[in-house]
């Protein structure tokens, strides 16, 4: 493939960066990523609700899902290249209020169809904060803290799919689905107060070029014989773990007490992993991640020869699998980017929100929760081999 020279982001003074306030800084930033990363699972819980109330099936409105990860999707694209030009806190002082109000008209919408386009919105919207916001860190956090700041907001991203499911079938009861948006609607409105409290001034950028030369980088990146077999990997690996949560829902595994626990059972890991990190990066990029996936492909296996017998232990263990390569992706990635990193880790972001998008349909189409486990497996173990033909390709 012909080598094509990516584009170079603008190029920051030579002076020496304040660092951001470390406590306060993750604060912020790990709460609003759960909240942001959570709007694409918070429908999860609430699919047999909005169905009754508008007189639909739980399957077909799991496009609520997918329209969402359309959206988000489309802005990582758009948003990414842009905070290398205009900086990520201005990016994000005009993303985290449109969030807000993007959310609150969800909660108005009189019918599935507006809700599908307001839901597209909503993710176009929030899609600012994770590419700014990561790309914030890696400049301002100190460097021997920058590996622990990536895992922790990467694990917030993971475990929003298991808290804002448990809030939200938590709280359907008492203020309606309508009622949650809301909710989520007033944390993006807080989440801007406190991002805007910790966030340094962006740093003086030299030589942007035009508003078009960030973007051309993008077709390089996605086409790369190895950086593109590892986008596919991650699709892969998002595929799986919405798909798992979304199976759990629609094919009723489990009563409803039980599914709470369920839901709950990956937050351990959640938790864990990334506190391990320090001593897992140790471990080569590539055969750790191949490592946590083959992991999770043997737990999702498990999974399906023996039911909801084992099923907590094993989607703990699957949990672990995800929260762990997810990370190790991004290093990868970040690592066979050159000069542009930071387009390249937009496109990881992207390629988090495709298999987002595209996980409720996988589950739907399966048909039972047996055999999605099975093509779930199967899929992980092809993602496994994706990263190691990567690791054995020249890089240009």
């Amino acid at each position: 493939m012909a080598t094509t020279t990516p584009y170079a982001p603008p190029t920051v003074a030579a002076a020496a960066p304040v660092r951001a306030p470390f406590g306060r800084t993750m604060t912020a930033f790990t709460l609003t990523a759960v909240l942001v990363s959570g709007q694409l699972y918070v429908v999860i819980p609430l699919l047999h609700d909005m169905a009754a109330g508008w007189g639909s099936s739980p399957g077909g409105l799991t496009w609520l899902v997918t329209a969402f990860g359309i959206g988000y999707g489309a802005g990582f694209l758009v948003f990414g290249p842009l905070s290398d030009r205009y900086g990520r806190r201005r990016l994000l002082m005009i993303g985290l209020p449109l969030a807000a109000l993007t959310s609150a008209a969800v909660a108005l919408s009189p019918s599935p169809e507006v809700a599908f386009a307001l839901r597209a919105i909503q993710g176009l919207a929030v899609a600012m904060f994770p590419p700014a916001g990561m790309a914030y860190l890696a400049e301002r956090v100190e460097p021997r803290r920058r590996v622990i700041a990536i895992a922790a907001v990467t694990g917030a991203f993971l475990a929003s799919a298991v808290v804002l499911q448990v809030a939200a079938q938590l709280l359907v009861d008492a203020i309606g689905w309508r009622g949650l948006f809301l909710l989520s609607a007033a944390g993006f409105s807080l989440a801007f107060l406190g991002v805007r409290a910790v966030m340094l001034p962006d740093l003086p950028r030299e030589g942007a070029g035009s508003l078009l030369s960030v973007y051309r980088a993008v077709p390089g990146l996605l086409f790369h014989r190895v950086l593109g077999l590892r986008y596919i990997a991650t699709i892969m690996l998002m595929v799986g773990f919405v798909a798992v949560y979304t199976g759990l829902q629609i094919y009723g595994v489990t009563s409803s007490s039980d599914l709470l626990t369920l839901r709950a059972a990956g937050l351990p890991s959640i938790v864990l992993v990334p506190l391990l990190m320090p001593w897992l990066a140790r471990i080569p990029t590539t055969i750790r991640a191949t490592a946590f996936m083959a992991a999770g492909a043997l737990a999702l296996a498990a999974v399906g020869l023996t039911g909801a017998a084992a099923l907590v232990l094993l989607l703990a263990v699957y949990v672990a699998a995800i929260t762990g390569g997810l990370p190790s992706m991004n290093e990868s990635i970040s690592a066979g980017a050159g000069q542009a990193r930071g387009t390249a880790l937009s496109l990881f972001s992207f390629a988090l929100a495709v298999g987002g998008s595209v996980g409720p349909q996988v589950a739907a189409a399966f048909g039972g929760f047996t055999p999605l486990m099975y093509g779930l497996a199967i899929g992980m173990a092809l993602a496994a081999l994706a990263v190691l033909v990567s690791a054995r390709s020249p890089r240009h």
